[in-house]
């Protein structure tokens, strides 16, 4: 009886701590109008054919252009949201990575403290954008999931999913004097830890879609068309199985839709809001 006790005490504060790392943001509603125009720009930003690549020494000085107006937006938005929070630096490394052959654009941290965030853009990606637009809108993605603190939250997750399904394995096998207990656990909770890094993974992008249409508006840029981007016609892996943007950033036309949505509702309410407290 204290065995199972201890089981379902410990599948429920796994419960609430995966419940912990939801979104912080609400999404901006769609309407059916929005939706439509979302549906026919995603089609049209689809159909278009292969771009000719800037020059590198054009996509570096644009990418030097565009870092100077939203850095400062970014990082004072992180500071004003995340204000309180014990370990958080708004300070980030923006940079090229220029091994990845690939077109791409990530944030991570550089240290395992997560005290030097980073956001970092391939050359091809730097080269394949067609104006400021497009590389301001990536950057304020970018910026959303250091806001959302998405990387922190994912970690809990896989903890919080591990947890869930070991308890229920244990609590499944207790009565089964022939189970082999331990792998059988082993197995459960990495089989959780997996699903559980994975379970917002759709609402952290479109969460940090909505902080970076919020970012490149106030940065002076235009989300909408940046956020054309996403639509890109591409494939999600390269010949040599690197994810590509479009790998790492599914496009879909939800995505336009919520950054549509998201423009509007910044010019009606002035911003963006936060759901309630729990």
């Amino acid at each position: 009886m204290p065995a199972r006790f201890a089981l379902r005490a410990c599948a429920l504060a796994a419960t609430l701590m995966l419940a912990a790392c939801g979104t912080t943001y609400q999404l901006a509603d769609i309407d059916p109008d929005t939706s439509g125009r979302a549906s026919a720009m995603f089609q049209a930003a689809a159909s278009q054919g292969v771009r000719k690549p800037a020059s590198d020494a054009a996509a570096r000085a644009r990418f030097a252009r565009v870092v100077a107006r939203i850095r400062p937006v970014a990082e004072g938005l992180c500071r004003q949201e995340l204000a309180g929070r014990r370990n958080v630096t708004c300070g980030v490394d923006v940079g090229v990575d220029t091994k990845m052959k690939v077109r791409n654009a990530y944030f991570t941290y550089a240290d395992p403290a997560k005290q030097r965030p980073m956001v970092m853009v391939t050359v091809p990606l730097l080269r394949d954008v067609a104006n400021e637009d497009e590389l301001a809108f990536v950057l304020g993605h970018e910026y959303g999931h250091l806001i959302g603190q998405h990387i922190q939250k994912g970690e809990q997750q896989a903890v919080a999913g591990a947890l869930i399904m070991g308890a229920i394995a244990a609590a499944a096998t207790a009565d089964n004097p022939y189970a082999n207990h331990d792998q059988i656990i082993s197995d459960s909770m990495n089989i959780g830890g997996a699903l559980g890094g994975r379970a917002f993974s759709q609402t952290y992008e479109l969460e940090s879609d909505t902080l970076g249409t919020l970012i490149t508006r106030q940065a002076g840029y235009d989300p909408v068309k940046g956020a054309r981007y996403f639509a890109r016609p591409a494939e999600a892996k390269s010949v040599n199985g690197e994810l590509s943007f479009w790998g790492t950033h599914p496009p879909d036309e939800v995505r336009l839709a919520t950054v549509m949505a998201t423009v509007a509702q910044i010019e009606t309410q002035g911003g963006i809001g936060r759901k309630a407290a729990p």
